[in-house]
């Protein structure tokens, strides 16, 4: 690698996009972020929220209608790593609509790695996907596990997954993939567990636990998630698959029970018990020693702590919270 590393991150107003954006601008890197819409409000984004070092410049790109501007975009900017959290990544919804899944995870993906393949300059290639291409895991599984994916979503992944890795076999792309925990943090969509729960807490709403909470999973804050999706970057071998992950094992109950007891309300008032949804997985259990040995990564924030950092977040933008919408809104 020679000079300073140029980023490119797609799906940028994600909520892991715009967090990896702010840690590399907190870096001191002057980001190029795309994402199919507009910016969303600033609550939701970190790089917004305070002055850093480096810079986040925004283009609207839609990866599955204006491929032709992001292939111009590359060719003038040049980029040297290119990051891309975009995706449909709604588990549930990917029943309804599995043809859109499709068509962004795996068609556009297709003509994005041509695109990136044939430009000058790219020395890797990231690609954020999902421990959701393995279905229910027993056990820490290690990158070799085989996948088993048992929704519309996660094998919309896992085919885009395999199609990088015919690519990387024969034109040596520099891919390297990354399979993180459930991720959360401060500025995350409201749709997700932990701002709902929170915001559901604050304003005296219920909140529907799917199932009644019972599946496992592990939390990892999105600060872990972003230094170790930095190190992969540019030290990650090309080829290879990295698990972030911590080892701290969580039901979806419990986690919603220490939310609450944070906030001095009792479960039984603030939670109503739902169905299960269909094809859910009950536990992923990445086994992330490798990413430990081979960068030296480790996870610095405990869930408790990263609890009380969302917490935080969610009162000093509660008021702009409150007018922003809490439920998923579905674009093909």
């Amino acid at each position: 690698m020679t000079g300073t590393p140029r980023f490119l991150v797609l799906g940028s107003n994600s909520f892991s996009g715009a967090s990896f954006c702010d840690f590399l601008a907190a870096a001191g890197y002057d980001v190029l972020a795309t994402s199919r819409s507009d910016e969303p409000d600033a609550a939701l984004l970190p790089y917004k929220w305070q002055p850093r070092k480096g810079s986040v410049r925004f283009r609207r790109i839609d990866l599955n209608h204006d491929l032709d501007a992001l292939a111009g975009l590359i060719a003038s900017e040049r980029p040297t790593h290119v990051v891309n959290f975009a995706a449909q990544s709604m588990v549930g919804e990917s029943w309804l609509y599995p043809d859109h899944w499709m068509m962004t995870n795996v068609v556009s993906l297709a003509r994005l790695s041509d695109v990136l393949r044939r430009a000058s300059g790219v020395e890797r290639y990231v690609h954020v996907t999902t421990p959701e291409v393995y279905g229910s895991t027993e056990g820490w599984v290690k990158e070799t596990a085989p996948f088993n994916p048992s929704t519309p979503y996660a094998t919309s992944r896992a085919a885009g997954d395999m199609h990088l890795r015919t690519y990387f076999a024969n034109y040596g792309f520099p891919v390297v993939f990354t399979r993180a925990a459930n991720v959360y943090g401060p500025g995350q969509q409201l749709y997700r567990i932990i701002p709902r729960t929170i915001l559901a807490a604050i304003g005296g709403q219920k909140l529907k636990l799917d199932g009644g909470g019972k599946s496992v999973r592990v939390f990892i804050h999105m600060t872990d998630v972003s230094d170790a999706t930095l190190a992969i970057a540019l030290r990650g071998t090309p080829g290879e698959t990295y698990h972030i992950s911590g080892y701290e094992l969580v039901s979806i109950r419990a986690l919603v029970e220490t939310i609450l007891q944070r906030l001095g309300k009792r479960f039984e008032d603030c939670v109503e018990i739902g169905p299960e949804r269909p094809g859910k997985d009950t536990a992923y259990t990445l086994d992330s020693l490798k990413l430990r040995t081979e960068l030296g990564w480790r996870d610095r924030i405990g869930l408790e702590e990263g609890i009380a950092d969302v917490v935080a977040w969610a009162e000093r933008f509660k008021d702009r919270l409150a007018s922003l919408p809490s439920r998923y809104d579905h674009k093909p």
